[in-house]
């Protein structure tokens, strides 16, 4: 497949939480990749094992905000996000040395 699977990791506190305690990353992944594909780049991309992964789409949701022209209206995109486990001891690091 020619095009990128992982689009970007989802760094939330909510997904640092999960990290933590489950030893488990989150991405926004490729709509048409499926858990195979996924768990190969992730293994490629970062040198872990990876041993499960589970994914969910997420719904688009309407937005709106106030500006001084009036309520502004607009839809954020549904996308598909993938909760990578790693093995026991394995970890990746997003920061690097900051």
């Amino acid at each position: 497949m020619s095009k990128t699977i992982l689009i970007k990791p989802i760094i939330t506190e909510k997904a640092e939480r999960i990290s933590e305690i489950h030893n488990s990353y989150s991405f926004v992944v490729d709509r048409k990749a499926n858990k195979i594909q996924i768990k190969k780049a992730v293994e490629g991309m970062y040198n872990v094992a990876v041993e499960s992964v589970n994914t969910l789409v997420m719904p688009a949701k309407s937005k709106t905000r106030s500006s001084r022209s009036g309520v502004v209206e607009g839809r954020k995109p549904a996308f598909k996000k993938a909760i990578v486990t790693l093995g026991e001891g394995e970890e990746i690091d997003f920061f690097g040395d900051l």
